[in-house]
């Protein structure tokens, strides 16, 4: 076997263990597949297979994708995929040692999220006009989102068995397909109620369907995409920056409960992280919150 058909074989082996095993999110598995086709035009380019690389070829592999342009958290990102690779070909008794074990990622400094405010956020979920199934659908659709920060995949994945509106809350599978209990308000509640009486029948035109939220062309689930560009839509008729998304909106989520009091530990609950270090990009809000009281409180400030 050539080393560029052994390194098609390893790729593929790796991409088939992250969505079969691992079952990691299909957008998530794609954005991996890109980074091991890029080392393996590299390691095909060096005439080497996956397995024969060293310590120093990813390295160089790295310094590359740096000095091409790419950003730090696009090579960190790329870092991690090869670390999983060469984890998976060791456990899978493909490799003896593991070559990638300290190959570091650039430093990267996350940028703070874009947040909405308050006043924001109740100008872009006035947008939608309720009147109509499609209206009412985008209605329903906001305040769930703003009232859960459900990550936009999750929330379209979300099915009528999955709500639990008389305990106001429903119940969501996110990454890694671990399935977590996530409240809604009231608000939220009351508008779902009336999209699942009257604008989703009138969506469906006599069709079943067991998802929450249906597109206007047949009933079928509304995509990641679909809610996206519904969003952005709404968004600029709010006068909101172009940028804004559905992520900018569970942001908002995060930041408006922090504001307010909430801890670190029931956002990364709430959000469903993994980590608590992935919800600290949100500790900017906490040290402004303990200047406010430093600054209130202490005779000397």
């Amino acid at each position: 076997m050539s080393a560029g058909d052994r390194n098609s074989a390893l790729a593929d082996s790796y991409i088939e263990d992250l969505r079969v095993v691992r079952r990691l999110a299909d957008h998530t598995v794609e954005s991996y597949a890109r980074d091991v086709a890029d080392l393996v035009r590299f390691a095909d380019g060096a005439g080497k297979s996956l397995d024969e690389l060293a310590r120093r070829d990813l390295e160089g592999f790295v310094r590359r994708g740096m000095a091409s342009g790419r950003s730090p958290r696009s090579v960190a990102r790329s870092v991690a995929c090869i670390r999983g690779l060469y984890r998976f070909l060791v456990t899978d008794g493909r490799l003896s040692a593991n070559p990638a074990d300290e190959l570091r990622a650039p430093r990267s400094w996350p940028d703070l999220p874009r947040c909405l405010s308050a006043e924001e956020v109740d100008r872009l979920l006035e947008q939608p006009d309720s009147d109509t199934p499609v209206g009412l659908r985008d209605r329903a659709l906001l305040e769930v989102l703003y009232a859960s920060g459900l990550r936009v995949s999750e929330l379209v994945a979300l099915r009528l068995g999955d709500l639990r509106l008389a305990a106001g809350c429903l119940t969501c599978v996110g990454k890694g397909s671990k399935e977590r209990l996530v409240p809604v308000g009231e608000v939220a509640v009351r508008w779902v109620r009336e999209y699942a009486a009257t604008a989703r029948p009138r969506l469906l035109s006599g069709r079943s369907s067991t998802w929450l939220f249906v597109n206007a062309r047949g009933g079928g689930r509304l995509s990641r995409v679909g809610a996206w560009k519904m969003l952005k839509k709404h968004a600029l008729r709010a006068g909101l920056p172009r940028e804004t998304s559905p992520h900018v909106l569970r942001h908002s989520f995060a930041t408006h409960l922090l504001e307010r009091g909430a801890d670190l530990r029931s956002i990364q609950t709430l959000l469903g992280h993994a980590d608590l270090s992935t919800t600290q990009i949100y500790t900017h809000v906490l040290e402004a919150r303990l200047k406010a009281v430093y600054e209130a409180c202490h005779p000397r400030a």
